[in-house]
């Protein structure tokens, strides 16, 4: 009989109503986690549930310490957006755009440099097609989103101009300018002069 070395936690083994208040009572942080462990064992208990279905100790830690390490990337990637948003708030959307982008080409680029480093290491096995294929399909989607947004802010500033224009044109013949001027100055505004 072979033994599997990939058991799933008993954690994820237990009813759903279980592991939501094993999570409830993480978050919370008012309770030590020796008493979170009785708690939960003693849910187990009133669930009827097996004695093995029980969390020990040193499995219940482990369970809790990448809780936590989940919890602080949460955290932490919470703050980054914030602050991010706080910066970028008043940014036309292009502009974030642009930052996610720019952010994803240095993932793209840095995961590329491992990847050579990997791959000059002494016995080391060459660079797979498949990884070299999922690279070039991410760098060529990054490209793609930023030709789209370059397209959708010229758009924008097409359809701003054209606004702008027909405005100015109203107040110049309001103004009592002729006629000849009020489009000079449209046509300037629209950047055909």
């Amino acid at each position: 009989m072979q033994v599997s070395t990939s058991r799933k936690s008993k954690v994820l083994l237990l009813p759903q109503e279980i592991r939501d208040q094993l999570h409830a009572l993480l978050r919370s942080g008012t309770m030590h986690q020796k008493d979170i462990l009785e708690a939960v064992n003693q849910m187990i208990d009133e669930a009827g549930l097996p004695e093995d279905a029980k969390l020990s100790r040193t499995g219940f830690n482990r369970f809790a310490k990448k809780f936590e390490q989940v919890g602080e990337r949460i955290r932490q990637s919470r703050e980054v957006a914030e602050v991010w948003t706080a910066k970028l708030g008043q940014a036309p959307t292009s502009d974030v755009g642009k930052l996610l982008q720019e952010f994803v080409r240095t993932m793209a680029f840095e995961t590329s440099m491992k990847m050579m480093d990997a791959a000059d290491q002494e016995d080391a096995e060459p660079i797979s097609p498949k990884a070299l294929g999922q690279l070039a399909l991410v760098v060529q989607r990054i490209e793609a989103a930023a030709m789209s947004s370059i397209k959708v802010e010229k758009e924008i500033r097409s359809a701003f101009a054209a606004e702008a224009a027909t405005k100015v044109e109203q107040i110049v013949k309001q103004a009592g300018i002729s006629a000849e001027t009020a489009i000079d100055i449209k046509n300037q505004i629209l950047g055909i002069a």
